[in-house]
Formats: C-alpha cells, sequence, structure tokens
C-alpha cells in the first residue's frame, strides 16, 4: 500500500513523443532545440491538466542532457538526466507562483539567476501559476526577464494568461496547449489499463473521457476512482453509477416519447430521473446535447463530430433517421431556451416539464397552439374597422338627435386631405366652444325660492370675457362684422385660456403673444424660430374656425411670420421689458435718472 502511485504521477510523461494530444508543440520544441534556438523565455499556457508543466520538465531536462538521442529526446543516463530523474539536480529551479507571489520572493530568484550552473549548459526556471504573482513582482521580474544571463531561461506556465500583464507577454514566447481530444484520452486510458491488467469496455472509456472534458489529468483521476469502485473490471453501468451520470438509454427513449407524441410517458421518465437525484439543469443540457448528436449522425460529412462510443455511434445513426429536421432544430431550440431560463426560475420543474410538453408536441400537428419551439405567431387584428361598424347604427340613431354646434361629415368615396383638414379644425373648434361653455357655466342657486344669476359686465357693452359664446358657423350672420385688433387679441387670449392641459406649452406662449391686423380680416402671428411656426401652422385652421365664429366674420385669415434678426419679438429679462417701455413713453428714462433708480 505504500509503493501505490495514482496513475497521473506514475504514468506522467517523461519523453516528448509520450506527451498526448500536443503533438504541435512538442515537434515545436525539439526542433529549437536541435537547431540550437532557444528562447530566453517561454509561456506555456492552456487549460489544466494538459501538460503545461510536464511539457517544461521535459524541455528543461532536454536542453540540459549531454547525449541527446538522434529524435531529439534525453538520454536519461548522462548524469543531468539522472539527477533531474532523482529529483535532486540543481539546474532546473520550480516556483509555485501561488504562495510565493511578493516582491521578495522574486527578489532572491533574480540575485539566484545570477549564479551559472555546475553542470549542463542551461539554469531553467519553471514558474508555474505565473498569473498569480502580483502587479509590483511581474514590475521587479521585467528587467531580468527581458535582458537574463545567457545561462538562464524561464519557463513560465499559467492557466490564465488574460490576467498576465501585456509586458510579461510581450518578452515571452508563447504557446497555446489545446484540451485533449476524446479520442486521445480513450487510447491513453486503454494504455493505462492494458499496463495495469485491467479489463474495461470501450464505452466506459468514453463516459470517463467526456466526463474529464480534455484534462488527462483529470482523466487518469477519473480512472483511478473507477477502478477503485469495481474492483478492476471497469463496465458501462458501473461508470455511470460511480460518476452519477445519466445513461444514454434514458435520452433514447425519451425521444421516442417525443416521436410518438406521448406527453404522459415523457413526464413519467422525467420523473424516475428526478428520483435517481438528477438536477433539472443537468438533465435538460444532456438531452439538448442529445438533440445535437442526433442532428450530426444525420450527415455522413458532420458523424465525426459524434464524440461515442461504437455500439452506441450505431444507435444515434438509427435514431437519427427517424427524427425530422424541423423537430431536431425546434427541439434543441426550446431545450436551450430552458437552460437559459432554469436558474431564474422559481419553479424549476415545472419549467422542465412544459419544455419537454412542448417537444413532445412538435410533430403532432398542433402548429398553431405549439408553435414547433418557435414564439407564438402574433397577428394584429384591426381594431378601427370592428369599432366603427359597431358604431355606425349607433351614430345613425342619433344623428338627428344631434345638438346644433356639432359638424356632421358625410361619408364620401375619396376625401381630398385639404377636405379631411378643414373638417379636422372645424370639428377642434367647436370642441373648445363647448368646452368653454361647460366650463363657464355657473349653477342657479336656490336660497328662499329667490334665482340668483350673473349677467353682462356692467361696465363693457361686450360679453364677459370669461364666458365664450355658442356660435357656429351655421349661425353666422349673413353680414361680416368688422373687426378690430384688439377684438381680435381678446378672443385669442381667450381661445388660449381653453386649451387642453396636454398643450399648456403652446398656450402659454399664445399669453404672451400680441398680435397685429393687418387689414381688415388679415392678423398676423410673430414668433421667433422656424420650429414654432411650424406648430403655429398646424393650428392655424383651428383658430380660424374658432375667431370666425366669435368675431362673426368668415373672412378672418391668420398669418404666421418668423420675426427677423434685428427685430425683437418678446422681453425676456427686466432691462428688455423697461427698453421697450422706454421706447414708449421717453419719460420713463427721465423719471429713473432724477430718481438714481436701479434694477434688482
Amino acid at each position: 500500500m505504500e509503493d501505490y502511485i495514482v496513475s497521473a504521477r506514475k504514468y506522467r510523461p517523461s519523453t516528448f513523443e509520450s506527451v498526448v494530444g500536443q503533438r504541435a508543440l512538442t515537434i515545436t520544441l525539439k526542433n529549437a532545440i536541435a537547431t540550437g534556438k532557444l528562447a530566453h523565455a517561454y509561456l506555456f499556457c492552456g487549460p489544466r491538466g494538459v501538460g503545461k508543466t510536464t511539457c517544461a520538465r521535459i524541455f528543461a531536462k532536454t536542453i540540459n542532457c549531454l547525449h541527446p538521442t538522434a529524435d531529439g529526446e534525453a538520454c536519461n543516463e548522462c548524469e543531468s538526466c539522472v539527477a533531474f530523474n532523482e529529483q535532486r539536480s540543481y539546474n532546473i529551479h520550480e516556483l509555485d507562483a501561488a504562495s510565493n507571489n511578493s516582491v521578495d520572493d522574486i527578489r532572491q530568484l533574480v540575485e539566484q539567476v545570477r549564479i551559472p550552473p555546475q553542470i549542463g549548459k542551461y539554469k531553467v526556471y519553471i514558474i508555474d501559476e505565473v498569473h498569480m504573482l502580483s502587479a509590483s513582482a511581474f514590475n521587479a521580474f521585467l528587467k531580468t526577464l527581458e535582458e537574463p544571463p545567457h545561462h538562464a531561461i524561464f519557463i513560465l506556465a499559467t492557466t490564465e494568461k488574460h490576467k498576465i500583464l501585456p509586458t510579461i507577454l510581450s518578452r515571452c514566447q508563447i504557446y497555446d496547449f489545446n484540451r485533449i481530444r476524446v479520442e486521445d484520452i480513450v487510447a491513453h486510458l486503454e494504455y493505462v489499463a492494458s499496463k495495469e491488467n485491467i479489463s474495461v469496455e470501450p464505452e466506459a472509456l468514453n463516459v470517463i473521457a467526456l466526463k474529464a472534458d480534455g484534462g488527462m489529468r483529470d482523466a487518469l483521476s477519473i480512472f483511478d476512482q473507477v477502478v477503485s469502485f469495481t474492483g478492476g473490471h471497469i463496465t458501462y453501468q458501473s461508470v455511470i453509477e460511480d460518476l452519477n451520470v445519466l445513461d444514454y438509454e434514458y435520452y433514447f427513449r425519451l425521444t421516442d416519447y417525443f416521436l410518438e407524441n406521448s406527453v404522459s410517458d415523457a413526464l413519467l421518465l422525467f420523473n424516475e430521473v428526478l428520483n435517481k437525484g438528477f438536477e433539472g439543469s443537468h438533465f435538460i443540457t444532456g438531452l439538448a446535447s442529445h438533440f445535437r448528436d442526433l442532428l450530426v449522425s444525420k450527415d455522413p460529412v458532420t458523424l465525426p463530430l459524434l464524440e461515442v462510443g461504437a455500439s452506441i455511434r450505431q444507435r444515434y445513426q438509427e435514431q437519427a433517421q427517424k427524427c425530422p429536421l424541423p423537430f431536431l432544430y425546434r427541439a434543441m431550440k426550446l431545450c436551450n431556451d430552458c437552460d437559459l431560463n432554469y436558474r431564474t426560475s422559481k419553479n424549476k420543474r415545472l419549467l422542465v416539464e412544459l419544455t419537454l410538453i412542448q417537444v413532445a408536441q412538435i410533430t403532432s400537428g398542433e402548429e398553431d397552439a405549439i408553435s414547433g419551439g418557435r414564439g407564438p405567431k402574433q397577428t394584429i387584428k384591426p381594431i378601427f374597422t370592428s369599432q366603427a361598424a359597431s358604431a355606425s347604427q349607433p351614430a345613425a340613431a342619433s344623428a338627428t338627435s344631434q345638438p346644433a354646434h356639432s359638424v356632421s361629415v358625410k361619408s364620401q368615396p375619396t376625401v381630398a386631405p385639404q377636405a379631411l383638414q378643414s373638417v379636422s379644425s372645424l370639428s377642434t373648434a367647436s370642441v373648445l366652444l363647448d368646452k368653454a361653455k361647460e366650463e363657464k357655466k355657473i349653477p342657479v342657486v336656490k336660497m328662499n325660492g329667490l334665482g340668483i344669476s350673473i349677467k353682462r359686465h356692467p361696465q363693457t357693452d361686450k360679453a364677459d370675457p370669461t364666458v365664450v359664446a355658442q356660435v357656429q358657423p351655421e349661425q353666422m350672420p349673413e353680414e361680416d362684422y368688422l373687426i378690430t385688433e384688439r377684438d381680435v387679441n381678446f378672443y385669442w387670449q381667450e381661445y388660449a385660456n381653453n386649451m387642453p392641459q396636454e398643450q399648456i406649452a403652446l398656450s402659454t406662449r399664445m399669453h404672451a403673444m400680441h398680435l397685429t391686423l393687418l387689414g381688415d380680416t388679415t392678423f398676423e402671428v410673430v414668433v421667433d424660430n422656424e420650429i414654432i411656426a411650424k406648430e403655429f401652422v398646424a393650428l392655424t385652421p383651428v383658430v380660424e374656425a374658432y375667431l370666425r365664429a366669435r368675431l362673426k366674420n368668415r373672412k378672418v385669415s391668420m398669418k404666421v411670420r418668423i420675426s427677423a434678426p434685428t427685430e425683437k419679438v418678446r422681453a425676456y429679462s427686466r432691462v428688455e421689458k423697461y427698453q421697450m417701455m422706454v421706447q414708449k413713453n421717453k419719460a420713463l428714462q427721465q423719471l429713473r435718472d432724477e430718481f438714481g433708480l436701479e434694477f434688482y
């Protein structure tokens, strides 16, 4: 028991040829040694357990070998190789940057670099997990890394290349190690099993390789675990039981239920999976991978993408012929959506069950109800047509009882835009007149049988400004009344008072304006800029209709003009208001000068 060594250490490669899955990198390193073109710094980066530190050790041993072989490997017989194999070499130093990441540790390393090797040509420093060094340690290491002594070579290894400073990366030759393929892991595990006299099934080794996720060290560790569980006879069933892996059989059965549109059987199978202790997220990701494997099995061109054993590969090919391509596409989409929403879902089991129900109904022909894994078809129905049809009868019934101030528009086959605009203008003016009337109604108060009402203002012959008369186009007199600038401004302010709350900004601007009467019936509105001018031009038909009714003149027209650059339309500040008042009355300036008045 004391002599037991785990497989990851016992079968660790000692030559470039024995490294698994990194052939391109090993050939590059061997050629560099053979030609004597060695860099002073190397960076080995890649996932865990793919051979970074192993290759660094082999590389360090080989460059110090006194009698290398013809194919560029270390002889393992010279004094340097023997010292390295016995772990007593003074030319090869390993440093764990995870626990030696301070500036002082790097300074001690820099002091050691100055000492030349006693045996061999080079002193090699292997710094593992170099990304754990602090920023200060990196900066202290920069100069030595860029210009080390001729006998020093640095090999940096890391799993997180993005954490290393760019100044370090620019001083190193970078070698990216890839994940080891499933076929290479299975072949190496078969080699280890033959050395250990362990019987294995190819499908079992394939499950171990998939579980390792491209790492040889993880694969060997899982292999030792399974060997301890099975006692030396590794089978497919024992592996999935020990590693708690969902059997392929569940997914094959579930796919058959989907093709038969059997929702109940699919839900019962999912319940069986949950009872075995598997998580719903693990189940749904496995189902998505199963559909993906079925998809690549349909075409011989994509068949190499299927990473399973030979017997299971045959089952995939047989079931793939039963599955239509639209079914696989939509099933993958549904499973992927379920996987994305699983973490945020509060009822996770219901989410998975709904997904299974949708997948089971893809081939049932209920495309409208299920939509085949896609979003539901959304159609926008015409709502205005139906409303107009439903409202046509009440409108016809109330046509005779419509009040005199309403504007009736008969349906025409085609209506010009100008006609529609004029109709809209008249309707808006009528609404404003109605609003003015409703807002200014004063209820009759009964006190001791006496009725009190408010009549016309006693000081003026005009109507009360707060009361808006109800005059409509059809009530216009036959002869147009004469109008004055004062009348136009009065009813202009009255119109602004009755504007809706949504147009409060425009109403405020109208209150600040003073209109000018250009002729007998045309008045001018002067604005500051083009944007405001467009608003008033759009408002022109409504205002004209309102003023014509209030002034009893059918020829009233409105003209909008943008003020000239030198023309002052409105006084904003107190100084500007004062200047405008002085222009009208010069005596105001004299009053200010005599009393020494100032603005506050």
